[in-house]
């Protein structure tokens, strides 16, 4: 209880902490690093399927890991800031609109709350109330009418948390081939401990995952699991098949 209380006791004045920031920002993490340790997860598994050199699997998996890494954050940011502006824009309309046409605009607030119930002199109270405010009348409308609400969260924070969850969860498929690349020890099986260590990752992501949306732990660490399971088998057996039909 403690806990719940210190939460809602700085939500309500308003303070912010750093694990806040971060719940914030917890969906695009989770995107970013379920996305990275699947897709560096299948080009390993795509190389140890064609019995390539840890060399290559070390550079295939990083142009992979920066190359989609990049291009998930470019996608993160560009999408939010055109929901932004999208909103600006509508947010504009609705300016000139009250500016323009504010008898129309009235009536269309008047209506909203009438199918909300109110009626009468209370009605007519409601929508005095609003429209007196040029800034409160043109959040109504947007919320209301359009159905729309700001994005708070900043489009570069959003491209820049995925791009680094991107790389940090992806690299983890490739340590085994790095540790035996740079540190020249021989190592059996190294395909089964990638296989191992991105286990571990896919039950982190997974258990974020259901943290973010707020379902059964297990079954987003089952579901994360059976994602990066499927796209290991499918890189294997290509890598597999690829080679065995060129050599």
């Amino acid at each position: 209880m403690p806990d719940v209380i210190d939460q809602d006791e700085n939500t309500l004045h308003g303070t912010r902490t750093a694990w806040s920031t971060f719940q914030d920002y917890l969906g695009e993490f989770v995107y970013g690093g379920i996305d990275g340790s699947v897709t560096t997860f299948a080009v390993v598994a795509g190389a140890a399927g064609a019995d390539l050199s840890s060399a290559v699997v070390i550079i295939l998996g990083f142009a992979n890991l920066f190359a989609d890494g990049f291009s998930m954050s470019i996608g993160s940011y560009l999408s939010t800031k055109s929901e932004r502006d999208n909103y600006q824009k509508h947010r504009k309309v609705e300016y000139w609109e009250v500016d323009n046409m504010p008898e129309a605009e009235r009536e269309e607030i008047r209506e909203i709350y009438r199918t909300k119930g109110f009626e009468g002199e209370l009605l007519e109270q409601v929508v005095d109330k609003i429209t007196e405010d040029r800034d409160r009348w043109v959040d109504i409308m947007m919320k209301e009418e359009l159905e729309m609400i700001e994005e708070q969260k900043s489009p570069f924070t959003m491209g820049f948390v995925t791009f680094i969850s991107f790389i940090v969860v992806g690299f983890i498929p490739l340590l085994i081939y790095v540790y035996e690349y740079f540190w020249e020890n021989s190592v059996e099986n190294e395909f089964a401990i990638a296989c191992f260590l991105t286990s571990l990752a896919f039950i982190g992501i997974g258990w974020l995952k259901a943290v973010v949306t707020q379902t059964n732990r297990l079954k987003g660490i089952l579901e994360t699991l059976i994602l990066g399971a499927s796209a290991a088998l499918l890189a294997y057996w290509v890598g597999d098949f690829l080679e065995k039909m060129i050599n």
